[in-house]
């Protein structure tokens, strides 16, 4: 092939011109940095982009929520079944909604309730689990016409905490913003068509208990129509609908005709359904139990503090209040005076896609729609493809080799990047430098993301330099233009096939390079890779490159933060390092055919080189401590202590041993490797092992996590004697008609409780009082796992279980194992636990209480 390209080049040269954009080679690395830090820019704005403060009374008003949050907090720490939950808190909610009724408009009326449910439910999270709570709190306020209504749309939030935290973000602001947007809507003299009900539910943090009590047992719950729940998974910012349905699209037109800040995306919702995020909402107790829609909403911006004694009212801005103030309610608002509402099971059908442009307005179309628009786009990719190879037969044949040749390359370029970034990261884990980043991110980019640019621009530069020597430059940017365009017509056929949603943004890399080849193709013919050209180019495929940042700031803003809590299996560098090179690799897509039109990319390769090197060297020097202590922008290391007692009994009832001691657990990959030169006897000397006997390693989990935390710690420590013991005791043992054997047990002890069950060899466990009586195993560990809390007050409780014995086993049936978890009071915090917990820096947030573990077979 005639080398076309190059031959121009020396004849304009030649010609006393520069020009070609080739002969300036350093001027598009100015104009692509520009370009760059521009989208980057644009991007960043987005997200600054907040609301001032309502002023009219009518209107929400930000600064009235802000009292309640203020005032909801400085209560303290809201554990289920603390008196600061069950009674300060629930006598506070009571007050403002009746200081709102009394200020209330006479077009409508309000009706309280305070609901106690006891209930049980088995739950496929974490593995599977089952729940039973007794006695919880639900405050319930319904907001109706004076002549009644039939149909209702429920809000939700919690006002329960973390123990240990005040839970300004989660959730104590959402309560905020309901107890104003009830007061709002209370003052309008317009009736609504139909209820509100705000359920400021006091049982979410013990795993979704208070919203399933509410849903299945409440006489208001079977008018309820459609929900909209207030979730945060970080502390203000920007609320995302993360989650909608299960169909019933009408209810994201709702959100986008109503809410006036709208930002949610079809893709957030993809990712937390697909479980890649360990977390559940109340949500999923609606949506599975009471088979109702709904719109789910949460803060996401500082996730490093969510959950920690970081998350203050503080440091949520009044601002981000009137935001979520403002959406919520005109949400509300409509739906509350929707004709759809009352029908909503004609408006099921179908799912809808759905993206907001910079937190501007929504894009929606329905799914089928979607589908549609899909297939359309791949089939003008194909009629572009097929024009060349519908050509004579010798060229047809030649191109189809050098796209699939060109295709190899592009593949290698990025298995090379993703292998040797994978490789880079691997070691910075292995030499204990994981997590440099999570206090300062460009860490990650500069480190992992300049070597993977520079990875990838080596591998199209060998193969430019020593496989496409004598090749035409202008059917190289052709061919390399062809191999990305393919890549993501494939993908965008692929995803559409299985009934992807986010597949629409292969539909955006598809479309806007196809339109942007259009509008370039005469310039780049007639007079080559002019400046023009280059900034053509770019101005079209500016739409793909800002929505994929923007899309990008998205999931690090939740996946981030998101490392510090993953557990001590996963390695985090492994996975921000492979997203950077996956991010990499799509925002270069379309680029890779400028290193076959430039003179050089030595330059840029050194440079990006460089910067990497200088960025390992730092990290591995330990320059980039993980961690920070910064008052106003704290990133916390966070670890769990338990004081604990743990009894082992044998078949007969005696004491096989005991012993006593601080149980810790880090919930990130470094564990305790930044804590031993504070605290030097917390070292791996103290690592707890595993008793393979006893059901979950005979440790006393409160949730069923131990896969997620297998590397933990137990510092001898005196015995603990709580002022409230733990009274556990077998029943009754009877022989059932068909063959089986039921045991039934009593237990009272505090408000957080876990049960552990191990069927003997020859034994199973096939019916019992929980759940819905057919019991559920953790998939993971083959244990079962009993989460239990009470409110206030409650009974002892009671519970059975039924297995069949196929084969004698003197060692007894079955391995039951009842774990108590102090949260709150006197019996919280042993001396030594808390002079443990104050020796810990103060870039740590550790959080304790005490608990026993109390191991029985039967």
């Amino acid at each position: 092939m005639e080398r076309t390209g190059r031959r121009l080049g020396r004849e304009e040269a030649a010609a006393g011109g520069c020009g070609s954009w080739r002969c300036r080679s350093g001027a598009w690395r100015v104009v692509l940095l520009l370009y760059w830090l521009a989208l980057r820019g644009l991007v960043h704005l987005s997200f600054q982009r907040l609301v001032q403060s309502a002023r009219g009374p009518k209107e929400f008003s930000a600064p009235r929520a802000r009292a309640y949050l203020e005032n909801i907090t400085a209560i303290g720490p809201r554990a289920v079944g603390s008196p600061e939950n069950e009674v300060f808190t629930v006598n506070y909610l009571l007050e403002q909604v009746k200081a709102i009724e009394r200020e209330s408009s006479r077009a409508h009326n309000i009706s309280v309730d305070v609901q106690r449910p006891t209930g049980t439910f088995s739950l496929d999270f974490l593995g599977g689990f089952t729940s039973y709570y007794d006695n919880i709190t639900n405050v319930v306020v319904k907001l109706e016409p004076r002549s009644g209504a039939e149909h209702a749309v429920l809000s939700n939030c919690h006002f329960d905490s973390v123990t240990n935290t005040l839970g300004a973000s989660d959730d104590a602001v959402s309560c905020s913003v309901m107890l104003e947007i009830l007061h709002a809507l209370s003052k309008s003299s317009e009736p609504l068509k139909h209820a509100v009900i705000f359920l400021f539910n006091g049982a979410e943090e013990s795993i979704l208990q208070a919203s399933h009590g509410f849903i299945t047992q409440h006489h208001w719950a079977k008018s309820v129509r459609a929900f909209v729940n207030l979730e945060a998974a970080g502390v203000g910012g920007k609320e995302l609908v993360f989650q909608t349905g299960p169909e019933n699209p009408w209810l994201v037109y709702a959100y986008i005709s109503a809410a006036k800040h709208p930002f949610g995306c079809i893709m957030a919702q993809e990712v937390f359904q697909s479980g890649i995020i360990p977390a559940e909402t109340d949500f999923r107790i609606y949506r599975d139990f009471g088979n109702i829609p709904g719109i789910d909403l949460a803060f996401i911006e500082n996730g490093y503090i969510y959950h920690t004694k970081f998350d203050t009212a503080d440091r949520i801005l009044t601002d981000s209040i009137q935001r979520a103030g403002d959406n919520i309610l005109g949400v509300l608002k409509y739906l509350a005076t929707s004709d759809k509402l009352a029908r909503s099971h004609e408006y099921r059908h179908g799912n809808v896609v759905f993206f907001d442009i910079f937190g501007m307005f929504v894009l929606a179309y329905p799914a089928r729609v979607g589908a549609i628009l899909n297939y359309t786009i791949t089939a003008l990719a194909i009629l572009y493809l097929g024009k060349k190879i519908l050509q004579p037969r010798k060229r047809a044949l030649m191109y189809i080799k050098e796209l699939a040749i060109a295709f190899g390359f592009t593949v290698l370029s990025w298995f090379a990047a993703l292998l040797g970034i994978l490789f880079v990261a691997i070691f910075i884990s292995l030499i204990g430098r994981s997590l440099s980043w999570y206090t300062h991110f460009y860490v990650s980019v500069f480190l992992y993301g300049t070597a993977a640019l520079a990875k990838l621009i080596l591998v199209h530069t060998l193969a430019k330099t020593f496989y496409y020597k004598h090749t035409n430059e202008q059917f190289l940017a052709e061919i390399f233009f062809d191999v990305p365009l393919v890549f993501w017509s494939i993908s965008l056929a692929s995803l559409t096939y299985l009934g992807v949603s986010s597949a629409f943004v292969c539909a955006i890399w598809v479309a806007f390079p196809l339109l942007t080849k259009l509008i370039t193709y005469k310039e780049l013919k007639e007079k080559g890779a002019t400046m023009k050209f280059f900034t053509m180019y770019l101005l079209g495929m500016s739409i793909p490159h800002v929505y994929s940042l923007y899309l990008n700031w998205i999931i690090f803003e939740m996946f981030v933060p998101i490392m510090g809590r993953s557990g001590s299996e996963i390695p985090p560098d492994l996975i921000v390092a492979a997203f950077i090179v996956v991010i990499s690799i799509i925002l270069s897509s379309y680029l890779v055919k400028f290193i076959y039109l430039a003179r050089s990319t030595k330059t840029i390769i050194i440079t990006l080189t460089t910067v990497s090197v200088i960025m390992f060297t730092l990290v591995c020097s330990g320059v980039f401590f993980p961690y920070s202590s910064d008052a106003a922008n704290p990133r916390p290391k966070r670890i769990f202590l338990q004081h604990l007692n743990r009894r082992f009994h044998s078949l007969d009832g005696h004491l096989e041993k005991s012993d006593s001691g601080i149980w810790i657990n880090g919930l990130d990959y470094a564990g305790m490797s930044h804590i031993t030169p504070h605290i030097p006897e917390l070292n791996d000397s103290i690592r707890t092992k595993c008793d393979e006997d006893s059901p979950l390693c005979g440790l006393p989990w409160i949730l069923p996590v131990d896969y997620l935390l297998r590397k933990n710690w137990y510092l001898p420590a005196p015995a603990i004697a709580p002022k409230e013991p733990i009274r556990f005791q077998l029943l009754s043992k009877k022989q059932m008609p068909q063959g089986s054997t039921k045991l039934t047990f009593e237990a009272s002890g505090p408000s957080h409780m876990s049960l552990f069950l191990r069927p003997h060899q020859g034994s199973t466990l096939f019916r019992w009082s929980l759940g819905d009586g057919t019991p559920m195993v953790n998939a993971i560990d083959g244990d079962y796992f009993v989460f239990y809390s009470h409110g206030l007050l409650a009974l002892p409780w009671q519970f059975w279980i039924e297995l069949k014995v196929s084969d004698e086993n003197t060692r007894g049936m079955v391995t039951l194992a009842i774990v108590t978890h102090y949260l709150f009071g006197d019996d919280q915090k042993s001396p030594q636990l808390h002079a443990l917990i104050d020796r810990f820096p103060n870039w740590t947030f550790p959080s304790g209480w005490v608990s026993t573990y109390d191991q029985f077979v039967f």
